[in-house]
């Protein structure tokens, strides 16, 4: 049986998307988040030493990281489903966007949350108006631009195919959900990019994508 290590407003709502999609069953153990910290509880370290989500096991295996995750279910339990042909040009795509999403798009939207919460966190009352003068100049000089490059990117992609690979929705549109969703969190998503905006309707539109939903429980990309 397969378990699945769900932290509560994470990546691993995309693992219980592509086990929903696949029909396959799974056991679901939850974590919340430190409610002051946002961060995952120490508990996820004696599953993986990162302690870290998402992660899955099924008997003596262990699986961590996204793009990990989804191309060893899909090698083992997708009988060919969600992933295009080997060889194809819509394969090599499908490989892109599965690294993309975690190598290319998170990096700025992680940075973009980090210095948006900087300001507001806690710190001698002199050294406020400091921070909040950095974290301005880097948001504007480099955190916001790369945001709206990347949006940009995903935006000019989509007009290439309905989907991330290619007419097929693929594990490759469920990998790139979680960093669309936070651009469009964002502001970055808007009526300058309306097939991404489409992309986002046509997921939520999903049964798998609210199946997952209501087993994961509420989902909030963190802000």
């Amino acid at each position: 049986m397969i378990t699945v290590h769900h932290l509560n407003n994470s990546r691993s709502q995309r693992v219980l998307w592509l086990l929903e999609e696949l029909g396959l069953e799974y056991e679901l153990k939850t974590y919340e988040r430190d409610k002051k910290t946002m961060l995952a509880p120490a508990s996820l370290r004696a599953v993986h030493p990162l302690g870290k989500s998402p992660v899955i096991t099924e008997g003596d295996v262990t699986v961590a990281e996204s793009g990990a995750i989804i191309e060893y279910l899909l090698e083992r339990h997708g009988a060919g489903r969600l992933i295009p042909p080997a060889g194809s040009a819509e394969r090599r795509r499908f490989t892109y966007w599965l690294h993309y999403a975690e190598g290319s798009a998170m990096p700025p939207l992680l940075l973009a949350l980090v210095f948006r919460r900087l300001p507001k966190s806690p710190m001698p009352f002199f050294l406020r108006p400091v921070v909040r003068g950095i974290a301005e100049k880097v948001n504007a000089g480099y955190v916001g631009p790369q945001v709206a490059l990347h949006m940009d990117f995903i935006e000019a992609e989509l007009a290439k195919s309905e989907w991330f690979a290619g007419d097929e929705f693929s594990a490759a549109d469920i990998q790139m959900s979680f960093p669309v969703e936070a651009g469009s969190t964002r502001g970055d998503a808007s009526a300058r990019r309306p097939r991404t905006a489409a992309f986002l309707e046509r997921i939520r539109a999903r049964p798998a994508y609210l199946r997952a939903i209501e087993r994961g429980g509420p989902y909030e990309i963190m802000r």
